[in-house]
């Protein structure tokens, strides 16, 4: 057996193929315990970007500090899943499509009903990925004015930027991920958090008022769109918990594991595999959990200076004037100076989210397709291949969508939706991973499985009620031209802004 100094992960040829020489037992304790985590954290790296910078903010600016309660809910909801989503990553060494593909149900060609349903909502995640790469080189503009004024420059740094995050990915290596993503976002934290404490000493300091108000249960009709939204990207989303699986793997959990002992094996041999096993799913719930921890906080920080600030002064943050709108949380609260400090940590934070989503994106495509039968992505070879073409291929995409829609904002709030609708495959997918796969020596507590209903419930209500507004707006925006609505008027009100701010009528 290893020793705990053995290299990480990084030195395993072929993580996803489970052999019994690299087996490691589990650390004991806090401290031991600290080296073996990082896969929670890159998924923190891919939320804060789009999730917080951009969607809490805007969410925060609509409604003011009434929905704070539903920023915390979406956050803690959904890491259950999440845990048991990975749970045969750690034990079995299978992808995410993999399980997908074990579901129940019909078929099309080899791949499973979930996993054509997946590529489908995909497509609309080109918007929230472009609206990104829109913000990157929105914030870029800043410094660069040209950029706005001239549709060549716009173009070239909209590329350049899509090319910068090839470059970085394409190669394939965990630990660079991890690195990366954890730092990217741990200054712009700190920067967040002297804001929030500094806007205490102005005339729009946070009340305690306001925050009673904020952790009240409610949800305005007019912002039920734009809070779904929001939740399929605040906390971990659909895609997120989706890529845990590829990071557990990738960090070593599973090869630490080993391969499951088979019938004829020693009892001593199958005892020591289940303590293995157990022992790096706790490191799993530790690693969630304090990537929860961060995630939530920064969510909940962002979303009180947009509630603060932008709110009280009537900003909503939109199109081409996305980045400086959002600037004004921070020279408001620590002055003119923090605005260059902001735009520098914009394009740190928001390139940090299409560093770590097209990090997740060529892992999930590539398993996609080997699972319809494109490759085999259990071949080594054939899957850094497929990952590599795929790391220049879909910034790219982001990139032309950026350039035909230019509404980041906007575009990251429908990329959203489509994350929330694709939480339903993840609320099947770990429900039957529990009751159907689950070894049953491995079955958690009564208190765990009461969470974990409660937030596929959850999660469920939410998205089916959001989907529900969202199809009833879309059949209203198409609607024929009313008696409430002229000629005249039409074309304005089917321009505005798709989320309007917040209407006196109560919640019916």
């Amino acid at each position: 057996m290893n020793s705990m100094n053995e290299e990480s992960s990084d030195t395993i040829s072929d993580p996803y193929r489970l052999t019994a020489d690299r087996v490691i037992d589990p650390p004991d304790g806090w401290f031991g315990s600290l080296r073996f985590l990082g896969p929670g954290f890159i998924l923190s790296a891919s939320i804060v970007g789009s999730g917080e910078l951009i969607a809490t903010t805007i969410l925060g600016a609509e409604a003011g500090f009434v929905l704070l309660w539903f920023i915390i809910f979406s956050c803690i909801v959904k890491v259950t899943l999440q845990l048991e989503f990975g749970k045969l990553a750690i034990i079995a060494g299978e992808p995410t499509m993999a399980s997908l593909n074990q579901l129940p149900g019909p078929k099309l060609g080899k791949a499973n009903w979930s996993i054509w349903i997946w590529l489908l909502l995909m497509s609309a995640k080109m918007l929230q990925l472009g609206g990104i790469v829109g913000g990157v080189v929105l914030a870029i503009a800043q410094f660069f004015p040209v950029i706005s004024s001239s549709n060549v420059a716009l173009w070239l740094t909209t590329f350049s930027v899509a090319a910068s995050v090839s470059l970085l990915v394409y190669g394939g290596y965990y630990r660079l991920l991890e690195r990366v993503s954890l730092g990217m976002i741990a200054g712009f934290t700190l920067f967040t958090l002297a804001s929030l404490i500094a806007l205490q000493s102005t005339d729009m300091a946070i009340a305690l008022s306001d925050l009673t108000n904020g952790l009240s249960i409610q949800v305005p009709r007019p912002l039920l769109l734009l809070a779904v939204g929001a939740f399929g990207i605040t906390g971990v989303g659909g895609d997120e918990i989706m890529a845990y699986n590829y990071w557990l793997i990738e960090k070593g959990y599973a090869s630490y594991v080993g391969p499951r002992p088979q019938a004829d094996d020693s009892s001593a041999s199958l005892d020591a595999w289940y303590q293995r096993a157990r022992g790096w799913i706790r490191i799993m719930y530790l690693d969630a959990f304090l990537a929860l921890v961060a995630y939530t906080a920064v969510t909940v920080m962002f979303y009180l200076l947009g509630a603060a600030i932008l709110h009280r002064n009537g900003i909503v943050p939109e199109k081409s004037q996305l980045i400086a709108s959002l600037a004004t949380m921070y020279t408001q609260s620590l002055g003119p100076w923090a605005r260059n400090f902001f735009l520098v940590g914009a394009v740190i934070v928001l390139y940090s989210t299409l560093f770590a989503a097209l990090a997740a994106w060529t892992r999930l495509y590539s398993d996609a397709l080997g699972r319809i039968g494109v490759f085999s992505f259990e071949d080594q070879v054939s899957r850094k291949r497929a990952i590599a073409i795929l790391a220049w291929l879909f910034p790219a995409l982001w990139a032309v969508t950026f350039l035909i829609f230019q509404s980041p904002g906007w575009m990251v709030i429908v990329g959203g939706l489509a994350t929330a609708a694709s939480l339903l495959i993840v609320v099947v997918a770990s429900i039957h991973s529990r009751y159907r796969r689950l070894d049953r020596r491995l079955q958690p507590t009564k208190i765990y499985d009461l969470a974990l209903w409660l937030s596929a419930i959850a999660i469920t209500f939410v998205v089916l009620v959001g989907l529900k507004d969202a199809w009833s707006k879309s059949r209203e925006y198409f609607a024929p031209v009313s008696e409430s609505r002229s000629p005249g008027d039409i074309d304005e009100w089917q321009s505005a802004h798709l989320f309007q701010a917040i209407e006196d009528r109560p919640l019916s």
